[in-house]
């Protein structure tokens, strides 16, 4: 048997007046998500263990099998895997956004989502400035930045703190005063970047300041074939889905078109994991979109996102005869415009039947599958 997992992250949300007492996921016109819950079953996954953060990192950790509580050392270090950044076990490796920040408030955690050469132009210059820790571009406002013989720090993720003082949120503990050294600077060069005046000019938000967080040392993961059986593969444009990727050593399949962002070629996606489960026994499809619009606090884009993660899961359910699953990783409700810790629905066809007419949250809380730890997810669907 050969299975596919689709992820929306974030997809799932609050009900909204806007939307007549719905959430974005069951006001969106989702006829694939639906057939899979007449043909097949629904359930509810808690994804977050106590004491943890809800954030991608935790909860897609837990939904591949691997619990948090053993095997999760930070955010950092497993996008410094997929950056093909090999840590020595004394360094720390945290997240590292371009923010903009107004006032002192964080005014946007993406930096307008500035352009990966934009950024990657940004950390060139600021390394000069800083030599004492080393930077790594990534993808659009998603960098890294290491620091050798680190001793870590109590950070706060950038995109949970929208709107507010940033001074109630800055780096404590361990690295911290180098951290604050190396925001202070960033502010310094950025300033005086010609990029960023570009930006302005353009109407575009700067990016006014770098925002390190979630650091830690090289995660050890039991390897994904070992643990199963079966050989898996991660389809995802972000860093963090492929670093858990590296480290479990499943397939990284790159797809063309693929941005981690509203504007993703969701129809490679679903060609791409047609074409990789012939060879492998578990495609894992991340799609980030409905987690972005989130974040953008706009219903709009949110129920867009879904839609086309809808279409995503029609192209693989007519080319595929195997077990589907469907499901986010965490709630990104647009009321709050970051991630909360609440049991996210999921769908399955190929485990067995319930009366579940449509996929939501509310029609899968009552589904026949119950509630289900992460961890036991996978287990399940192999069983």
């Amino acid at each position: 048997m050969k299975y596919i997992v689709v992820l929306g992250d974030g997809m799932a949300d609050e009900p909204i007046a806007g939307l007549g007492g719905k959430t974005p996921l069951a006001h969106a016109k989702t006829p694939n998500m639906d057939r899979m819950a007449r043909e097949g079953a629904c359930g509810m996954l808690r994804t977050v263990p106590d004491g943890f953060e809800a954030g991608s990192d935790i909860a897609n950790m837990a939904v591949l099998g691997y619990a948090p509580e053993q095997y999760y050392t930070g955010r950092g270090p497993l996008e410094a895997l997929s950056m093909g950044v090999d840590l020595a076990p004394e360094d720390v490796a945290y997240r590292c956004n371009l923010v903009t920040i107004e006032e002192n408030t964080m005014a946007d955690f993406s930096a307008g989502h500035i352009t990966s050469a934009e950024g990657a132009e940004l950390f060139a210059s600021l390394q000069q400035e800083i030599p004492e820790v080393a930077l790594k571009a990534g993808v659009s406002y998603r960098n890294l930045l290491v620091i050798h013989g680190g001793k870590g720090a109590v950070t706060t993720p950038p995109h949970d703190i929208v709107g507010q003082d940033i001074f109630l949120s800055l780096p404590e503990g361990g690295d911290a005063d180098l951290l604050l050294r190396c925001m202070e600077t960033s502010r310094q060069v950025f300033d005086r970047h010609p990029l960023n005046a570009g930006r302005v000019a353009a109407g575009k938000r700067p990016a006014t300041s770098i925002w390190p967080w979630s650091g830690g040392h090289k995660p050890a993961f039991p390897q994904f074939i070992d643990k199963y059986g079966k050989k898996g593969g991660v389809i995802s444009a972000v860093d963090l889905l492929n670093g858990i990727a590296r480290c479990a050593g499943m397939e990284v399949i790159s797809v063309p078109g693929a941005t981690g962002y509203l504007d993703t070629d969701y129809d490679a996606k679903a060609r791409y994991a047609l074409t990789a489960i012939e060879r492998l026994d578990f495609v894992y499809v991340h799609i980030e979109a409905p987690d972005e619009a989130g974040h953008l606090g706009s219903v709009e884009e949110k129920v867009k996102a879904i839609e086309r993660v809808d279409g995503v899961v029609g192209t693989i359910l007519d080319g595929f005869d195997g077990i589907v699953a469907v499901l986010p990783d965490h709630p990104t409700p647009i009321r709050a415009k970051t991630h909360t810790r609440d049991p996210v629905p999921f769908v399955v066809r190929g485990k067995g039947t319930d009366t579940t007419e449509t996929y939501s949250e509310a029609a899968a809380a009552k589904g026949g599958l119950g509630m289900k730890n992460a961890t036991e997810f996978l287990p399940f669907l192999f069983s």
